[in-house]
C-alpha cells in the first residue's frame, strides 16, 4: 500500500475512517490504562481524530503521527489551534498547546521521537494496514516503546473475503500472533457491529466484531 493511496484518499474526501465523536471504547477503557498524567500519549496513524483533543483534556500531552499533511493541518483548523510548525529530523512537527503531529512516515520514527510516551491508543493504525505492513508494524512499535508502555488497541475480525479492506480483519488471535512476543496482550471487550450498525449487514458482511485489548510493553 504506497503513501500516495492515503494522501489521494485525504485530498478527495475520502475519509470514511473518520469518527465525529469521541470513541466509545476510548472512554470507557482509557481508565483501565491508568497513564500517568502529563505523560506522552502516542496516537499512530491520527489523521485528524477528535481523540486526541479529548485525551489532551483528560491532563496528557498527546503525540500523534500522520502520514497525510492535509489532515495535520485539518486537525488544528477544526480545533481552532494555530501550530507551530518545524522540521524534525525526517518529518514535520506541528505543534500547539498540549497536542503535537508528526507529519510523515510512521516507519521514519525512532526512538528519540517518542520520548517520554508512556501509553499508545490505536484505533485505525493496525486495522489500516495489509497483512505484510501489519507485521513491520507490530515489530516497529516494539521498537519505538520502551517496557512498561501501555496500549489501548481497537480491531475489527470480519470474514475479509467479504469486503476488501481498508479496515482490514485483524481478529485477536492476530493481534496475539503480531505482538505477544513482546507485549503481554490482554482481551477486554467486543461487540457485535452486525447487530448494533445495520450498515454493516447492508454491505454484505455475515459477521463483524469489534474487539479491544490492552498491550504492555515486557
Amino acid at each position: 500500500m504506497e503513501p500516495s493511496f492515503w494522501e489521494n484518499r485525504w485530498r478527495e474526501g475520502q475519509i470514511g475512517w473518520h469518527q465525529q465523536s469521541i470513541n466509545l471504547h476510548l472512554q470507557q477503557f482509557w481508565p483501565e490504562i491508568a497513564a500517568p498524567q502529563g505523560g506522552v500519549v502516542f496516537v499512530p496513524l491520527c489523521g485528524k481524530s477528535l481523540d486526541m483533543a479529548w485525551l489532551a483534556g483528560q491532563g496528557h500531552r498527546v503525540l500523534g503521527v500522520e502520514l497525510s499533511r492535509q489532515a495535520a493541518q485539518d486537525f488544528f483548523a477544526e480545533q481552532g489551534l494555530h501550530p507551530e510548525v518545524t522540521p524534525q529530523g525526517g518529518v514535520t512537527r506541528f505543534e500547539a498547546g498540549e497536542i503535537a503531529i508528526l507529519q510523515g512516515d510512521f516507519f521514519a520514527l525512532t526512538p528519540a521521537d517518542l520520548i517520554g510516551v508512556t501509553a499508545v491508543f490505536d484505533r485505525a493504525a493496525l486495522i489500516a494496514l495489509p497483512p505484510e505492513m501489519r507485521t513491520r508494524y507490530a515489530a516497529h512499535m516494539a521498537t519505538l516503546t520502551p517496557p512498561g508502555t501501555v496500549t489501548l488497541l481497537v480491531g475489527l475480525d470480519y470474514p475479509q473475503s467479504e469486503q476488501p479492506g481498508p479496515p482490514f480483519s485483524v481478529p485477536t488471535s492476530e493481534v496475539v500472533a503480531l505482538f505477544g512476543a513482546n507485549f503481554e496482550v490482554t482481551p477486554l471487550h467486543e461487540i457485535d457491529l452486525l447487530t448494533e450498525t445495520p450498515r454493516y449487514r447492508e454491505r454484505g458482511l455475515s459477521r463483524i466484531v469489534e474487539h479491544v485489548s490492552v498491550l504492555r510493553r515486557r
